[in-house]
């Protein structure tokens, strides 16, 4: 990795993957990222499902009804749930330990694309969450929050371009104002 810009501004959604596999090593390593993610009080609610086998994969990218055939394609897929009796922030939790999956797997060279599993439908009156836990034997009280879709890049993808920042969404010191209409003299 140069520097952690250059990371955030080459790490795209990548829906499109080669049939290299991932070695053990790079494995490890984005498991060792996603147990370093910070955690509300250190509760470490969440739990992950590292999915390599072929048919499995097939089966998870039908866990919503649209935006998640491209699983079937990756090398891995991470599914990542928490506890939300051992944290009320599980979600919060979950989403970091995501990111910083996808964070790794671009600074492994790697491609990633988070596929949003909580409030989604896989089929009607089928949640996305009953769908994967069905698929995984997950115990009842883990919530999945995503699968992470990892593997080699299929295609390239341009880094973000920092013309398309959207400066105006940032507000200084509060909502809308600026500091001249703080009260302060002139």
């Amino acid at each position: 990795m140069e520097s952690f810009s250059e990371l955030i501004k080459n790490r795209r959604s990548m829906r499109k993957f080669t049939d290299e596999e991932l070695t053990q090593e790079e494995v490890v390593t984005l498991m060792k990222a996603a147990l370093m993610a910070p955690t509300s009080k250190r509760s470490n609610a969440w739990q992950f499902v590292v999915v390599d086998d072929k048919e499995t994969l097939q089966k998870l990218s039908r866990c919503k009804e649209q935006a998640s055939q491209f699983i079937a394609d990756a090398a891995l897929a991470v599914v990542v749930m928490a506890d939300p009796m051992g944290s009320d922030v599980w979600i919060e939790d979950a989403s970091i330990a995501s990111i910083y999956l996808q964070l790794q797997a671009e600074d492994l060279g790697l491609g990633s694309c988070w596929v949003q599993v909580r409030e989604r439908f896989a089929a009607p009156g089928v949640t996305s969450n009953e769908y994967v836990h069905d698929v995984l034997d997950i115990p009842l009280q883990l919530q999945v929050l995503s699968i992470i879709a990892i593997g080699h890049k299929g295609m390239e993808r341009k880094p973000f371009n920092e013309e398309h920042l959207q400066w105006e969404k940032i507000h200084l010191n509060r909502y809308g104002g600026n500091d001249s209409e703080c009260g302060e003299s002139e």
